[in-house]
């Protein structure tokens, strides 16, 4: 069934993934504060819009992919935003990689208006976003989901239902502090092998099918050779890029600090991370730390 969906954030994630909605023929309408963007996605088909309220002001569905919080809390609560816009009813889902907290304000402050809605943060890059084969992690009411799941499986392959409001924040948090915290433990053992003689092929081949098998290792290797599709063998174009990945662990640190939970790795992941985006690696892919923790940068 075709649906009238808006889409708020058409960038390096938000634009591919408001793509494919329009592959599956729907009639989406999109917002981005970048005239630029606004210029290119409404040659795509797209109907780019001047505002938000503009653009949700006949929606069925509205999807966000927005940068933090506080652009979330803007977009949904502010005046000129979904809650006071869009139609009553109307379903809301924030793809938005958020804190905790922020995503069951929004999702209590929606229900109390009105609307259904559901945070589905994603897991899967900029090349899942335009391949359609996101990881969708889904917090909310049972018929929220079931109104989401169709919307979301046409942008990704797996939608998981991760329970109440705000879970689906939880997931993604606590995936990403295992990725950032994998990565540096891969690219560590790539050191050590590099100074121990050891040739990186013959450390992949065996951690690969032993004990140290993990994605950070063989779906993302973050030296160049053993995995031929990773960023590694691109300069470490990214993929996910290394400021992203930060984000996604400051926003763990600060979960855990709020919950009383103790990730002493997760901290320490956050720090190093921390001192590889100050050295102007932001843009880089995450799996670039290897150059860091190496010697190589």
């Amino acid at each position: 069934m075709s649906l009238r969906i808006a889409f708020l954030g058409l960038g390096h994630m938000g634009r591919p993934m408001a793509l494919n909605l329009v592959k599956a023929g729907h009639r989406v309408s999109g917002f981005d504060p970048v005239d630029s963007v606004r210029e290119a996605v409404a040659k795509e088909g797209i109907a780019a819009k001047p505002s938000i309220a503009a653009a949700v002001e006949d929606a069925q569905v509205v999807v966000s992919m927005l940068p933090t919080g506080v652009h979330a809390r803007e977009a949904y609560l502010g005046e000129n935003g979904v809650c006071a816009n869009a139609p009553a009813g109307a379903l809301l889902i924030d793809c938005s990689t958020i804190d905790v907290d922020s995503a069951r304000l929004i999702g209590k402050e929606a229900a109390a208006r009105g609307f259904a809605m559901v945070d589905a943060p994603v897991s899967g890059g900029t090349g899942g976003a335009a391949a359609g084969t996101l990881t969708f992690m889904v917090g909310g009411p049972d018929q929220a989901f079931g109104r989401a799941e169709p919307v979301l499986q046409a942008m990704g392959k797996a939608v998981i239902h991760t329970g109440g409001a705000g879970t689906g924040q939880a997931a993604k948090i606590c995936n990403n502090m295992v990725l950032g915290i994998s990565m540096i433990a891969v690219s560590e053992a790539f050191a050590l092998a590099d100074r121990l003689g050891l040739e990186r092929q013959k450390l992949f081949d065996v951690s690969s099918k032993s004990s140290g098998q993990c994605w950070s290792l063989t779906t993302y290797c973050p030296v160049p050779g053993p995995v031929p599709t990773s960023p590694a063998n691109r300069d470490y174009k990214p993929g996910f890029t290394a400021a992203m990945m930060l984000k996604d662990l400051r926003l763990s640190q600060a979960a855990a600090q709020a919950a009383g939970a103790a990730t002493p790795l997760g901290a320490a992941a956050a720090a190093l991370y921390t001192l590889f985006v100050n050295e102007g690696a932001a843009e880089t892919d995450f799996s670039g730390i290897f150059k860091m923790i190496s010697g190589e940068k």
